[in-house]
């Protein structure tokens, strides 16, 4: 069970215990703030965005104002594995693939400072793993040193822990169907939950994932563009002889293919046997009506990965049958894919009330960074963190999509 909170009054009232949520409740803690933290479903749970096996970590990026985060991120999941004395994140190598004129793969492999790898019938030294790949004409490898595979609901719990033990109150079975600010004092934001529980804050984080147009729409009444979209998880079998070759333990690296689709891939690690290959994106959905089927319909999320790896990895992953173990989860997608770290805003919540969201499946990789600043926002007013880092907030406002619907999309 979840601590029961013994008052109901807070320095932080944080809404929404994923990983992004998870991490700013022990930021705010950290701080020494006294922190609550809401979660509407139990712990843990796989409704959303931040439960599973794995997620990978990588700086390549073909928006420049993510590789500082994702590289303040690395350092601090270091510290929060030394803090909690255990690990949740195997560094690997990196490999980005895709068509070498590709202007988001050349951005990707420029900002994140990787090394083109020689083609397969050069006379030049080439890690081992790359003789799983058969790069197709035209195209191009790269590695980085900077990847990894993060245990996902390992990680959340980790930072969960964390929080109560710095003494943050850490509830579930809380649905929070309100954020208001009442009278005067210190603690004028009140949050409301389904079954007319009241708890007051000076602050508030708001970090709901998929819920999160849904719950600043009830508050402000504001359009916020985050669509949720149904996305699958896939694992494939690895083809006899091959099983140890793909393994973390072999070097094998978390892989990325630019171009349509864009896929996405763990080393074998979860299923041993298995290795996870997937494709970015899927149809929208609604959080609180999702078909959870997983079969036929879903083909679109599944046979173009196959026939990716029918090009690119034929000798090593087998595709006969389909994938051994399919995987429902949901990304929560703004129309630039770029996420919503700000504050609320409008004459009622100023800069008390600050929102995390739309971190359109490549964010869990930063969630202790965004924690960071979404924290100091909600304490400070503003991230000395972000600036130090060189992080520019300014990428992730929500007004980017006043009078411009797709915010900060762009062509490379």
């Amino acid at each position: 069970m979840a601590a029961q909170p013994a008052e109901r009054s807070f320095d932080v009232i944080v809404v929404g215990a994923g990983i992004m949520g998870s991490c700013a409740a022990h930021a705010a803690a950290s701080r020494g703030a006294r922190v609550l933290l809401l979660e509407q479903f139990d712990l843990l749970h796989q409704r959303g965005s931040s439960h599973g096996e794995s997620r990978t970590i990588r700086a390549t990026y073909p928006q420049p104002h993510y590789p500082p985060m994702v590289h303040l991120s690395r350092r601090l999941w270091d510290d929060a594995q030394r803090d909690s004395g255990y690990a949740v994140l195997t560094p690997t190598p990196h490999l980005d693939l895709g068509p070498r004129d590709d202007p988001a793969f050349v951005a990707s492999v420029a900002n994140g400072g990787a090394t083109v790898l020689a083609p397969a019938a050069a006379d030049a030294p080439r890690p081992a793993w790359a003789e799983a790949f058969r790069v197709p004409d035209g195209w191009a490898a790269a590695s980085s040193e900077l990847g990894g595979v993060m245990k996902a609901t390992k990680a959340v719990a980790m930072f969960q822990a964390l929080a109560a033990k710095l003494g943050a109150v850490v509830r579930d079975r809380a649905e929070v169907v309100d954020v208001a600010r009442q009278g005067e004092g210190p603690t004028t934001i009140v949050v409301k939950t389904a079954t007319g529980e009241e708890f007051h804050g000076a602050k508030c984080i708001i970090t709901v994932g998929a819920w999160t147009s849904k719950l600043v729409k009830s508050v402000t009444g504001a359009d916020l563009p985050v669509q949720p979209l149904h996305t699958l998880i896939c694992y494939w079998k690895v083809k006899p002889g091959h099983e140890r070759e793909l393994t973390t333990e072999a070097g094998f690296p978390t892989f990325a293919s630019y171009g349509v689709p864009y896929i996405y891939s763990t080393p074998s690690m979860e299923y041993p046997g298995l290795i996870k290959i997937a494709m970015h994106g899927g149809p929208p959905c609604d959080p609180d009506g999702r078909d959870w089927a997983i079969g036929p319909g879903e083909d679109g999320l599944v046979e173009p990965v196959a026939r990716w790896i029918d090009e690119v990895m034929p000798g090593h992953v087998e595709t006969a049958g389909g994938p051994v173990v399919r995987q429902a989860c949901m990304y929560s997608m703004t129309p630039d894919e770029d996420f919503v770290i700000d504050f609320l805003g409008g004459e009622e919540f100023g800069r008390d009330v600050v929102v995390g969201a739309g971190f359109s499946g490549h964010g869990f990789k930063m969630g202790p960074a965004v924690g960071r600043i979404l924290a100091e926002m909600a304490l400070d007013g503003e991230s000395r963190t972000a600036a130090e880092a060189g992080v520019e907030l300014r990428h992730f406002g929500i007004r980017r999509f006043d009078g411009n619907p797709t915010g900060n999309a762009r062509s490379y």
